[in-house]
């Protein structure tokens, strides 16, 4: 069942809150999210900035000691216009460099979501006609956190959150696991596209249009983020600092291979000894994110 569904108030934690709508495993929801600063599709500031969350929508048969399936069906920019930061932040230069970094004013994008394309408009530099490729995500998702916290989308842990991981497009295929009743399941902050690292603190913000659907693995329990698209299965890490991340998404890798994969801690050691990859999310935040990526194509049969 596809579920149409128009937020009227956002949350910038995520946290035991009141669910805005209850859905079944295997049902659909077609939202919208607005900005980091709680701009809309319209350009109108409808709720206080920091990453505003539409949701939570509570999963029906999901409870502690599952996993909430989240399938990215669709993400597009709901308008023309988007924003970023504009100097990369100090903690990813050498401290000596900090005073080198220019006045940050905010850099402004045209958005065309049918041609895939985003154009650089100000503030005025040398460079000049920059057009990149879009690759719509979603920068904060995720579900309530465990033991009753509510924990604010600046940063993220074990249920998600701020993780800024451009590899959350659609197509992607997502698993959280539960510590509420229902899952609680929160989504927003949508860039239309970003380097890794979130390095200036934003992507490019906008509005979007998403379309997620949510199902249930009964009595399955993961320890932190996990994920899939056509050519590879990561795991996901969130701490500070970016070595405790990288322990986290690599022994939560090690214990999905031996999980679902049938492989012995030595045979799942050697695989990631030569064929893992790491990608770098959010480095910005309280909690950094690095992600723990293999090819499916190394895997035997699950």
């Amino acid at each position: 069942m596809l579920h149409q569904f128009l937020p009227t108030h956002y949350h910038h934690a995520l946290g035991p809150y009141a669910p805005v709508l209850t859905v079944r495993p295997g049902d659909s929801i077609a939202t919208t999210t607005v900005d980091a600063r709680g701009f809309d599709q319209r350009r109108e500031q409808v709720c206080p900035r920091g990453n505003p969350m539409t949701g939570p929508f509570f999963v029906e048969t999901a409870e502690p000691g599952d996993t909430l399936v989240v399938r990215l069906d669709r993400i597009v920019p709901s308008r023309s216009y988007g924003w970023c930061g504009s100097s990369v932040a100090p903690n990813v230069v050498d401290p000596v460099y900090v005073r080198e970094l220019p006045e940050a004013p905010l850099a402004e994008w045209n958005v065309d979501a049918v041609a895939g394309t985003a154009k650089l408009i100000g503030p005025p530099s040398r460079l000049q006609d920059l057009t990149i490729p879009i690759e719509p995500m979603l920068g904060c998702f995720g579900v309530a956190p465990p033991r009753k916290q509510a924990i604010s989308t600046a940063t993220s842990a074990e249920h998600g959150g701020n993780m800024d991981y451009r590899g959350f497009v659609a197509g992607t295929t997502v698993y959280f696991p539960v510590f509420e009743p229902g899952a609680l399941f929160f989504l927003g902050d949508g860039h239309a596209a970003q380097g890794c690292g979130e390095i200036v603190g934003s992507g490019i913000e906008i509005s979007m249009d998403v379309q997620v659907t949510l199902d249930v693995l009964k009595g399955h329990a993961i320890g932190w983020p996990r994920g899939e698209n056509a050519e590879h299965i990561f795991t996901v890490g969130n701490a500070r600092p970016l070595d405790q991340c990288v322990q986290h998404a690599t022994t939560e890798m090690l214990r999905w291979l031996q999980q679902d994969y049938g492989l012995d801690p030595l045979g799942a050691n050697l695989l990631l000894a030569q064929c893992v990859r790491y990608d770098l999310g959010n480095v910005f935040d309280p909690a950094f994110t690095m992600v723990c990526r293999l090819a499916k194509r190394w895997l035997p049969a699950a």
